[in-house]
């Protein structure tokens, strides 16, 4: 069995300010490093974006998601990737039932 890569869909409104960002596959503690690059790059389209990060088609590790909500609650991406310390409006919509691992759907080779 393999887990499904992360696949990213990024949906943008500049005349309401505000940009949906909707994961799909796997997300771990790694590979969240990749939605915060995202993330990033559509807060930098205009001042006071709302964020939206869609993860309800995705399967997130418990750790990934422990670090999306910090990011939510304080405003900030990791000092890591925005040294800058940008604001951001950031709403997660959770998967509803996060599935076991071995519940992923499986790609044929």
């Amino acid at each position: 069995m393999t887990i499904e890569k992360l696949r990213v869909l990024v949906r943008v409104d500049l005349d309401c300010a505000k940009a949906q960002v909707a994961a799909q596959g796997h997300v771990t503690s790694k590979s969240v490093n990749g939605l915060y690059a995202v993330m990033k790059r559509a807060n930098s389209l205009t001042a006071g974006m709302a964020l939206e990060l869609d993860m309800t088609r995705a399967y997130i590790e418990p750790d990934a998601l422990e670090e999306l909500r910090a990011c939510s609650r304080s405003r900030h991406l990791p000092a890591r990737v925005d040294p800058l310390q940008s604001d951001y409006r950031l709403s997660i919509l959770a998967p509803v039932n996060p599935a076991s691992p071995g519940a992923l759907p499986t790609r044929a080779a």
